[in-house]
């Protein structure tokens, strides 16, 4: 596919490197290093170390989600102050939103392997929304509306080896906000996605604490 500048050794190294240094697998390269390495006790979750701040933790934990959605900073402050705005939790209300993405809802739908693969997909307009093209990673899918692969784009290897269920090795189950029908490429989003459903490791509230300092 192409577009694809940076060479898949490398990028596999740089997300290894950075999963290592939040402590949480961000691709399936990194889940086995893991397994081989895993982190001495303190480095998962929310444990802290002795020797860290409050700042800190609060950092890691906002560089913890960023890194899961493969988003930038002023993408992720740009949800946080939307968050905040709205009714409900903030915190809650980010992950929702985040998760409201396209790119992410593709992921969840098991369209692709990573998150950055699922991005890949959408910004060389392989994915429809409501039979519509869509090159934007950040499009915020609404409830009731449908994401599908191309038929003109279906028949592509990275696409067959998804409807076959070729990830389903690697990717959490599909959580209750979608209705997929992997063989059919198919996947409509039926409500606003829950944080207790999405697959994410996050503390949300010290992410709300961090930018609320």
């Amino acid at each position: 596919m192409k577009g694809n500048t940076v060479p898949a050794p490398a990028r596999n190294r740089r997300m290894t490197r950075l999963s290592r240094a939040l402590g949480i697998a961000l691709t399936p390269k990194a889940e086995k290093y893991f397994e081989r390495r895993p982190y001495p006790p303190g480095e998962h979750g929310r444990a802290r170390r002795r020797n860290d701040s409050d700042y800190s933790v609060r950092l890691k934990e906002k560089q913890r989600l960023r890194a899961q959605y493969g988003i930038r900073e002023a993408q992720m402050l740009k949800n946080y102050k939307e968050a905040s705005r709205l009714p409900g939790l903030t915190g809650e209300t980010m992950v929702e939103l985040l998760e409201s993405r396209l790119d992410a809802l593709v992921l969840r739908a098991g369209f692709a392997r990573t998150m950055a693969q699922a991005r890949q997909f959408v910004v060389h307009r392989h994915i429809t929304v409501d039979g519509q093209r869509v090159d934007r990673p950040s499009f915020r899918v609404k409830e009731g509306q449908t994401i599908q692969v191309h038929e003109r784009s279906a028949s592509m290897d990275p696409f067959q080896v998804a409807a076959a269920g070729g990830h389903k090795d690697v990717l959490p189950a599909t959580p209750g906000y979608l209705n997929v029908n992997l063989e059919g490429l198919q996947a409509t989003l039926l409500r606003t996605p829950k944080r207790e459903e999405v697959p994410i490791t996050c503390d949300v509230q010290l992410v709300v604490e961090f930018y609320s300092r």
